[in-house]
């Protein structure tokens, strides 16, 4: 009876990986450069960029050099600001944020910013060393300020603002245009008449 209740003692097989030790690495083989958590990673400083700048003030047809200055952008938590500092003193010239209202546009190595004062329209130009500083300089100024609470909060009243701020500066180029245009009607009709006068014979 003993015998036949004997149940068969052949050990079971079990995995290879069970039977053989774990081999725990040695931490200092362990490359350092490399992330040890998935945790975000620290982001890199803005690297200041050189540029050359002039302002057109309001009802002004003509720049004027301003002289040379970097562009720096200062990051406190969500929000952002282009400082423009000028190279001997820093002085601060400009600052571009989320409250300006602004449209900027690149114009070969040129960052054309025509900024909104009140009823006038300042337009500041900033001229970078390269392409690719241009299109970087480009990219921050329209991340610090684009309205992202706005657009979130309330897109209709962001497109709306978006829309005034393209109208006023359209119609400012306008009617820069009509000035110029005016100004070389009455050079061209100052010189036919110094010509006409030129022309005249005085008599015996």
């Amino acid at each position: 009876m003993a015998t036949s209740m004997d149940v068969d003692r052949t050990p079971v097989d079990q995995p290879a990986a069970l039977h053989e030790l774990q081999q725990v690495p040695d931490p200092s083989t362990i490359p350092t450069g490399l992330p040890l958590s998935n945790g975000a990673q620290p982001r890199e400083p803005f690297k200041d960029i050189p540029v050359k700048v002039h302002i057109r003030r309001p009802d002004r047809d003509s720049w004027v050099y301003v002289g040379r200055a970097t562009v720096s952008l200062d990051t406190t938590g969500h929000t952002s600001q282009v400082l423009v500092r000028t190279t001997s003193t820093n002085k601060i010239l400009t600052v571009f944020g989320e409250s300006s209202e602004l449209q900027a546009e690149k114009r070969g190595n040129f960052v054309v910013i025509g900024c909104i004062e009140g009823s006038k329209v300042v337009s500041w130009s900033l001229n970078a060393l390269n392409a690719s500083e241009t299109l970087r300089l480009l990219a921050c100024i329209e991340l610090a300020c684009y309205r992202c609470k706005q657009a979130v909060a309330d897109p209709r009243l962001h497109h709306r603002s978006r829309r005034r701020i393209e109208r006023v500066i359209k119609d400012d180029r306008r009617k820069r245009h009509r000035r110029r245009q005016e100004q070389e009607v009455m050079i061209d009709l100052f010189s036919k008449q110094d010509l006409n006068a030129s022309g005249d014979v005085p008599g015996p």
